[in-house]
């Protein structure tokens, strides 16, 4: 009976969620980790579709005005999936969109606006730009294929996509038929995108990020600044005017071999790039380079981190005093902005989650993005071979909730029988939810008021549920 009861363990842990795994001594699992602890992972078994092979791109996510639920949307190489993250120790499959002709991509990139996800593909033909109402998520109980609620086909292949929801503006860049720059759109009503043109004068925008500019140089304020990630610059431009763009300026750096992605610190005056090559060219450690934008129309590099390993920087996003960094096979790095305007050591990591404990060479592999901005602390990561990814930083993790989940308890477990759901002390039993281990509730009871509860699983197949008790509280459970 026992090997028994570890084939299903086996078998289950090989589709379902990895759950949480505190970072000590240096691992939270197989997992290299500092200050980061493992809350949950979801495969890319369940995360993608059948079609050719799956891996992870990117990643963006979503809090519901409404109900305050958190929302993982994971870009795949065939479909973008969508998972609930309120409960991260939990986090719930909802379903996906596959890719729109059929065809498995290279890269699939998200962002959102007004309740929507917008999302766009390259190298894969006439895909377009599909736009999903979020908000559907809400009446989701089982898993399905959705159908996005419009798709704009002026593009086709495009490479990534970059909103400023200040204004109901999406920046594509990169498409493959309409000059590899920035194609404007007008996305106010998202589900009616309007063309509003192009601008191809600087070469290839690989990536870009567009602020309503409040920053040290009072020439632009209010404007609409974009910082192009061109390939071989980093390109500024006021594209507040979409019929008429202009430049402010450019800038190169030393050692450069593909300029890949930026971001601002919040006070717009610094800007933080990665070159996703220059490891690869150069034979040097990671590296992110301070750029100080006080005048836009005179940037400037500032001074440059260099990791701790040989491993490729991707994404990286600010979000107060720390810049998140996806790294590719070193994982998600976190680096400490205080001291961002030094001349030397002006960053340092204060800690790390690696999703590719194999090694931090230098490879295509691991964490491609990562999502810091959720207000619940929750970070969810990519990885391209191992999917979704719920961290947190050590620690933080809500005492109350641990409080309420010591107050539960179900015995036996594992179980052979029907097993009994048990509050402690004053505690009682209001409802009950178990789900499979692809999210489909498979029982629900509520108006219990009891201190105890008998779940009728009898008939229920071997393997790992999750029982929610009080809509609030979840417990695994095994069935042998």
């Amino acid at each position: 009976m026992k090997h028994k009861l570890l084939f299903y363990i086996g078998l289950c842990l090989s589709l379902h969620i990895y759950s949480q795994t505190n970072c000590e001594s240096g691992f939270a699992g197989e997992y290299p980790c500092n200050d980061y602890d493992l809350m949950s992972r979801v495969p890319v078994s369940i995360l993608a579709n059948n079609l050719g092979t799956p891996e992870g791109s990117d990643i963006w996510g979503w809090t519901d005005p409404t109900t305050n639920k958190e929302y993982a949307i994971a870009a795949m190489t065939n479909s973008t999936a969508f998972v609930d993250v309120s409960d991260p120790l939990n986090p719930v499959y909802l379903g996906r969109i596959d890719t729109e002709n059929g065809n498995t991509s290279f890269w699939r990139d998200v962002k959102i606006y007004n309740n929507h996800v917008f999302i766009v593909a390259d190298n894969v033909g006439a895909h377009g730009m599909q736009v999903f109402d979020l908000t559907r998520l809400r009446s989701v109980t089982t898993p399905q294929t959705f159908s996005p609620d419009a798709v704009y086909n002026v593009v086709s292949s495009c490479h990534n996509i970059v909103i400023n929801e200040a204004n109901g503006v999406a920046y594509l860049v990169d498409c493959k038929n309409t000059g590899r720059g920035v194609h404007f759109v007008d996305i106010s009503d998202p589900v009616n995108p309007v063309t509003l043109g192009n601008y191809n004068s600087e070469g290839v925008t690989h990536d870009a990020q567009v602020v309503t500019y409040n920053g040290p140089d009072t020439d632009y304020t209010g404007k609409e600044i974009l910082i192009g990630s061109n390939e071989t610059k980093v390109v500024i431009l006021d594209v507040t005017d979409k019929n008429n763009v202009v430049k402010i300026s450019d800038v190169v750096y030393s050692q450069l071999a593909y300029t890949h992605q930026g971001w601002f610190t919040d006070d717009q005056r610094y800007f933080l790039l990665g070159d996703e090559s220059d490891e690869q060219s150069f034979g040097i450690n990671t590296r992110t380079i301070v750029f100080d934008f006080q005048d836009l129309d005179n940037p400037v590099e500032s001074s440059t981190y260099s990791g701790p390993s040989t491993a490729i920087d991707h994404n990286g996003y600010v979000k107060g005093n720390e810049f998140f960094m996806a790294s590719y096979r070193a994982g998600m790095r976190v680096l400490d902005l205080s001291n961002v305007g030094a001349a030397t050591n002006s960053l340092s990591e204060i800690g790390y989650f690696d999703t590719h404990p194999a090694n931090n060479g230098t490879g295509f592999n691991g964490a491609w993005s990562v999502y810091p901005y959720f207000s619940s602390g929750n970070i969810i990561i990519n990885d391209i071979e191992r999917g979704l990814f719920v961290v947190r930083k050590s620690g933080t993790l809500s005492t109350t909730e641990e409080e309420f989940k010591n107050q539960f308890s179900i015995s036996p477990n594992p179980a052979n029988i029907n097993p009994t759901v048990k509050a402690k002390q004053n505690e009682q039993i209001r409802s009950v939810a178990v789900y499979n281990i692809l999210g489909k509730k498979i029982f629900f009871k509520q108006n219990i008021n009891q201190p105890e509860f008998v779940l009728p699983l009898e008939n229920q197949s071997k393997g790992i549920y999750i029982v929610k008790i009080n809509g609030f509280v979840s417990k695994k459970l095994i069935l042998r």
